[in-house]
């Protein structure tokens, strides 16, 4: 259990700094693309006897290249990319699954398996986790101004290529490690959720971030405590949808709140 809140709390905090750029960027389903482009490379992984996160992560990273290329050929239709790669990651992901021998290792990259990661999973998020925070911390004011305008940003002196390509590689990664332990299937849940609750009571950017990773933070505490305690029938519940649950009513009560605030 220890290692399950070591590596939730890393995750509680990689996953809102990259979540805020891309929910301000407009690009919020991105996740659920990247997602099943790591399902696609856990199923090759799985079929090639290789570390399946390894796997995850190159095909995350492949995908999340190719979102960005067919971004740049139609910007002005930029979701049509992320449509685009979901389509084809979800086709190989299916096709590929059916060669897959041991099934109970796909399942556990669906929802998730954060109580039970090995100890190279945990030092693999360890060392993202310290990339993906130097990252932000070095590239703020860049990436702050990608997320609202990249016009203006290239007219700001910024090399807005190479940014968003360090960025598109930081979100592969994120994803990549986050899918083996919260689940494919609710990553990108945790990735826009916490973001949206923050921006309801934040005023900048940087608010913005330190409120989501606080919102994530005691979600994910929250959710692995609920799913070790609690027992129904002798089956507990899964972490990762637990923790997403509680990053909706999160979402649901600040809403409710401000809402009464203004009235």
């Amino acid at each position: 259990m220890k290692k399950a809140f070591m590596v939730g709390i890393l995750l509680s905090i990689i996953i809102p700094c990259i979540g805020t750029t891309i929910v301000l960027k407009r690009l919020s389903m991105i996740g659920d693309a990247l997602s099943h482009a790591s399902l696609a490379g856990v199923s090759a992984g799985l079929i090639m006897s290789i570390n399946p996160v390894l796997g995850a992560i190159i095909a995350c990273i492949l995908a999340a290249l190719s979102v960005e290329a067919i971004r740049k050929k139609i910007p002005q239709y930029s979701e049509v990319s992320i449509a685009i790669i979901t389509s084809a990651c979800v086709g190989l992901a299916g096709v590929l699954s059916g060669f897959i021998k041991n099934v109970t290792s796909f399942n556990s990259f669906l929802f998730g398996s954060i109580v039970a990661i090995s100890d190279i999973e945990v030092k693999m998020t360890i060392i993202v986790s310290i990339v993906v925070i130097i990252s932000t911390i070095l590239l703020y004011k860049e990436l702050m101004y990608i997320s609202f305008d990249e016009e203006s940003a290239k007219l700001s002196g910024v090399n807005v290529s190479a940014i968003n390509f360090v960025f598109t590689i930081l979100t592969a990664i994120t994803v990549s490690v986050a899918s083996r332990t919260v689940g494919a299937l609710i990553v990108s849940s945790l990735m826009v959720v916490p973001v949206a609750t923050s921006i309801q009571v934040s005023r900048s950017y940087k608010q913005v971030i330190i409120i989501s990773v606080l919102y994530a933070f005691f979600e994910v505490v929250i959710g692995l405590t609920m799913s070790y305690y609690i027992r129904i029938n002798g089956a507990g519940l899964k972490p990762g949808g637990t923790i997403v649950l509680i990053a909706v009513i999160g979402f649901l009560l600040t809403s409710a709140i401000k809402n009464i605030i203004r009235k």
